[in-house]
């Protein structure tokens, strides 16, 4: 690990570059997981409901989906996508958005992760330099991408991703990468009960549960991450993006839904994360 980062400050252009291949690689997996992580799940919550329902003859469905079989193929044609043909946003260049056997239209979302993924990987990148905080701050932000787009497509955060995010954030503070472990404990506890808090007040006063448990997780991962000093900031800034896009949500559909959440606590937790300590600074020190 030493000697590949001392390759690394010696080269930047090969470290940005590494990073840049990397996090390309790694947005078409995320593609993968946010496409697929629902349905493995629907279909274990099948399964499980048949078990209880019809213990004695349950209709299960033993063909399981995982996040590697089956093999990526169209949805139209159902062709197997091969290897050349899922090279992150070249190939989807190259094939002008299109299935090559059936020309059915590939969403542009697909390159639009894979960029956003490498994009965000390289301002990391930029901002930690060659370092143990640059590979765990990389973890943070492919995770973050897809809980964000898990909740925007099904207004769910898995647990699986919420808990991780938590276990990766007291890895890397019992190393002092971010912040100490006390402030990590206290952060992943403070993160949880102040918007579970805030939720119990919003149910009694209304009788209408206002937020989800996978928001209340996703904070205390945040917290865990960056300590519970950065909470007040992330809490601002996930409520003023939601409010707005709330706003805009309401006047296009002319009646108030519920909108997924996640996706404002994750983007305001990564600002935090790159910028935070500047702009509690400007913040502070315009008084």
């Amino acid at each position: 690990m030493n000697e590949l980062i001392d390759l690394f400050n010696q080269n930047s252009l090969v470290f940005y570059t590494t990073v840049a291949v990397l996090s390309l690689c790694v947005g078409s997996f995320i593609n993968v997981v946010i496409f697929r992580t629902p349905k493995i799940m629907e279909q274990a919550w099948r399964n499980e409901c048949q078990m209880l329902l019809h213990p004695e003859n349950p209709h299960i469905e033993h063909d399981k989906l995982s996040l590697n079989t089956p093999r990526s193929h169209c949805r139209g044609c159902k062709k197997v996508i091969h290897w050349y043909q899922n090279i992150p946003v070249l190939s989807w260049l190259a094939l002008r958005g299109k299935c090559a056997s059936c020309q059915e239209r590939i969403s542009i979302r697909y390159p639009f992760i894979e960029l956003l993924t490498a994009i965000c990987s390289i301002t990391v990148a930029y901002m930690f330099g060659p370092s143990l905080q640059t590979v765990f701050a990389l973890m943070f932000t492919w995770l973050l991408i897809t809980l964000s787009f898990i909740d925007f497509d099904t207004q769910y955060l898995p647990d699986r991703f919420t808990f991780t995010l938590v276990g990766l954030g007291l890895a890397a503070n019992s190393m002092d990468l971010f912040v100490s472990p006390t402030h990590a404990i206290w952060g992943a506890i403070i993160g949880f009960l102040c918007l579970w808090i805030v939720c119990v007040i919003y149910k009694v006063i209304s009788g209408k549960d206002g937020m989800g448990y996978g928001d209340f997780k996703l904070l205390a991962a945040l917290g865990a991450c960056l300590g519970p000093l950065m909470l007040p900031l992330i809490i601002l800034l996930s409520s003023f993006l939601g409010s707005i896009i709330g706003l805009i949500l309401m006047k296009r559909r002319q009646e108030s839904l519920p909108f997924a959440f996640g996706p404002y606590i994750a983007l305001a937790g990564w600002i935090a994360m790159m910028w935070g300590e500047q702009i509690m600074k400007a913040y502070l020190g315009s008084y």
